[in-house]
């Protein structure tokens, strides 16, 4: 009988991507997702079409419109499944930290207190399975900007004291005593409580602080999911607003398969309340200029766009995740994506809906 992979926001960029790939690897899959992204964010975000694609191309998919909120809801698909259930994906959140000062209760309850409801059943119902938790490089609030930082023509870089540049952001790097918003702080609330599910019940959790995750699928608003956006905005013409920094302001940037590629690993080969930084890397990189630059270069047109001079609350000058320590625990994993790649399938994604 096969074995069920439960998929917390199935319906969204990752939470799809990983619906598909291990419905591939034949197991059957309960996609837990009930379009919050639709209601956060709009209709231009909402999920539907993707569950009904889902529905559609998966016979192995069984969906289930519920929110993490209703613990009984959550539990009773546990109860259901019980040691059938060989993992769970756990993909759904409230995503920006921009919208979680709108509304902290909401997103608090969201990000941790789904996670809690989650973590609760899976303990109690399928506790020999593996948890994966996306979690964000937001945890570690402003505490990169106390990086010393170069500012060159396109964007800042980070030097080590050889004048070597620096190799990325670890997870030695301290969570508390700095400015993280609202979002970052729910977000680090569960990235905890994976962890202590793990070390103090003796559980096989991970908790994976992603820098940008995008790809193809990605349908980004200007809230969350800046790549996407940044790119429908070239092809469409839409305004395009920058939010300090001088634009030179990095990220890595890590395609979706990639990152499901990893949560792959660490269930084939499970570890106790492991934390792991995973992101583009060195691979894979830009600053907000260079972003703009290779949209342009894609679409044959001008970003029309306006500079805010005051950034985003806590917003990082420069972030690269150092990959080093998951590379340790899982060396036949690699990065399969460059960041021209990503620019590539991000163009194409933004050109099929268009033209769907």
């Amino acid at each position: 009988m096969p074995k069920t992979i439960v998929i917390t926001g199935s319906a969204g960029l990752i939470g799809s991507e990983a619906s598909r790939y291990f419905s591939g690897q034949g197991y059957d899959i309960v996609g837990i997702d009930n379009n919050m992204r639709g209601e956060l964010f709009g209709q231009e975000a909402s999920t539907e079409w993707a569950v009904a694609q889902l529905q559609e191309e998966l016979g192995s998919y069984a969906h289930k419109s519920i929110d993490i909120r209703d613990q009984k809801a959550v539990d009773a698909i546990f109860n259901e499944r019980q040691t059938d259930i060989f993992a769970i994906v756990h993909t759904a959140a409230q995503p920006s930290h921009d919208w979680a000062a709108q509304d902290p209760i909401t997103d608090f309850g969201i990000n941790a207190n789904g996670t809690l409801n989650l973590l609760e059943s899976y303990r109690n119902h399928s506790s020999g399975a593996a948890f994966i938790f996306t979690s964000t490089n937001k945890v570690y609030g402003d505490r990169p900007n106390t990086l010393s930082l170069l500012e060159e023509e396109t964007r800042y870089e980070a030097y080590n004291s050889s004048s070597l540049l620096h190799p990325g952001i670890d997870e030695s790097m301290p969570v508390d005593q700095c400015l993280h918003s609202l979002f970052g702080v729910s977000k680090l609330s569960a990235d905890l409580l994976v962890q202590e599910y793990g070390r103090y019940f003796g559980l096989n959790t991970v908790c994976f602080r992603g820098g940008c995750l995008t790809g193809g699928g990605h349908r980004g608003t200007e809230m969350h999911g800046f790549l996407s956006y940044l790119m429908k905005c070239v092809v469409t013409g839409k305004e395009y607003r920058i939010f300090g920094h001088k634009g030179k302001q990095v990220r890595d940037n890590i395609h979706s398969s990639d990152l499901v590629c990893a949560v792959h690993e660490y269930i084939e080969k499970p570890r106790m309340a492991r934390v792991y930084n995973i992101g583009g890397g060195r691979q894979s990189n830009c600053s907000m200029l260079e972003a703009i630059d290779a949209c342009e270069s894609r679409a044959g047109r001008s970003l029309s766009s306006v500079y805010i001079d005051q950034n985003r609350i806590g917003d990082h000058r420069w972030y690269i995740s150092d990959l080093s320590q998951f590379t340790r625990d899982y060396p036949n994993w690699k990065l399969t994506y460059t960041i021209d790649q990503i620019f590539d399938d991000i163009y194409d994604g933004v050109i099929h809906r268009i033209e769907a």
